[in-house]
């Protein structure tokens, strides 16, 4: 999936002229392009150095924050949207940050690798820890904490009594809405607090 699909199809779920919260932005590109092509403004939340002089080079604003230490400096709906792509499996407190995104957040967007993409499930089955494009680290030298399935997020969002309003996978630049915790290397959700 390239990065361009990757950041339309998450556009496809912000509305125009949102006001976005993107824990672990990264270099900003993707609030940058919400920006443009979606008239979108906000902040992005990120831990790096190289990351955050990027954001800034690009105009976007930034906070540079560790996400482990809560979202306690936004209060509740500070924004309509709140994205965390591929930051959830970096994360030590994964569970009590995407509770933190649906109460800062009118709505949230999540994405991350699906472990449960066909080919991953072929490696493990050979005894072999899955090294692909979305998952391209040795088990030994990843960067991620933990690994989840499209299934798993199904169950941790009814845990968090979050509702899902869609939920899809993405691979080949191209969404996957059959069987995407089998056939999609990226799963992707996009959610909000149940009522009461």
């Amino acid at each position: 999936m390239t990065e361009k699909a990757t950041m339309q199809a998450i556009a496809r779920l912000v509305p125009q002229g949102a006001r976005v919260l993107d824990l672990g932005c990264g270099d900003g590109a993707l609030l940058d392009y919400l920006h443009h092509e979606r008239g979108c403004n906000g902040y992005g939340v990120e831990i790096a150095d190289d990351n955050v002089l990027a954001c800034v080079r690009r105009g976007v604003n930034v906070i540079q924050l560790n996400l482990d230490e809560g979202l306690a400096m936004f209060e509740d709906n500070s924004f309509d949207v709140v994205l965390q792509i591929d930051t959830l499996p970096h994360l030590r407190n994964a569970e009590v940050m995407l509770r933190e995104t649906a109460r800062v957040g009118r709505t949230g967007v999540v994405a991350f690798p699906n472990f449960a993409h066909w080919p991953n499930r072929l490696s493990v089955l050979r005894g072999r820890m899955p090294v692909t494009r979305r998952l391209p680290y040795q088990w030994y030298d990843t960067p991620n904490i933990r690994v989840g399935t499209y299934k798993d997020f199904e169950v941790l969002a009814q845990k968090n009594h979050l509702h899902i309003l869609d939920a899809f996978g993405l691979q080949d630049d191209r969404m996957v809405r059959f069987l995407p915790n089998a056939r999609a290397g990226t799963a992707v959700f996009h959610f909000e607090r149940r009522p009461g």
